[in-house]
């Protein structure tokens, strides 16, 4: 990973200890894969999380895949992997939280880019989250920091992720229950 960590090491903050980052993940129950787990060792990535201080930043981060989806599905928007809609927004809401949790967690970097915990391998795609409007923002780690950071802009072959994949790949289903959902907004 040599030109990424390229990109890290710019950042003037060094990297952290491997106890800060066992803490870290202890802390937030996650499992680091191992290529970020070395390029944190070696750097701290511009403009992310500080994993030894941001903490409750950090858990609403955690937090930010399921409050994003959770304001799409408030407003119209479905997975059919989640099941029949309920009628009321707390059964919803129960549903998405269920099925999230049997989901691979999305790890913050910075802003609104993740990358998942599962599986622990290197090589795991990285995303740009917004609710079920999600991109791959990196086929890995190393192409994300160049694409993030040194504006390049390439996705090459992507290891699939349960569910994230899904969403990252078809814009069009949740849509198409939004529209089942509220078809006087589309005549």
């Amino acid at each position: 990973m040599s030109h990424g960590q390229n990109v890290c090491m710019s950042n003037e903050a060094q990297g952290y200890s491997k106890e800060e980052l066992d803490e870290a993940q202890d802390r937030h129950n996650l499992s680091f894969p191992p290529d970020l787990i070395d390029t944190l060792l070696k750097a701290r990535i511009p403009d992310g999380y500080d994993w030894t201080k941001d903490h409750d930043q950090i858990r609403e981060r955690l937090e930010w895949p399921f409050e994003m989806l959770l304001s799409d599905v408030e407003n119209g928007f479905w997975w059919p992997d989640f099941g029949d809609r309920p009628q009321n927004t707390e059964d919803c809401k129960t549903v998405l939280r269920e099925y999230l949790d049997r989901q691979p967690r999305l790890i913050p970097l910075s802003g609104h880019r993740f990358i998942p915990d599962s599986p622990n391998a290197a090589g795991n795609p990285v995303f740009s989250m917004h609710g079920f409007d999600t991109i791959y923002y990196g086929a890995n780690l190393e192409q994300w920091l160049r694409n993030e950071f040194m504006d390049e802009w390439n996705i090459g072959t992507v290891k699939r992720i349960s569910f994230w994949s899904d969403i990252a790949e078809d814009h069009e289903t949740p849509y198409s229950f939004y529209q089942t959902a509220n078809p006087d907004e589309f005549g």
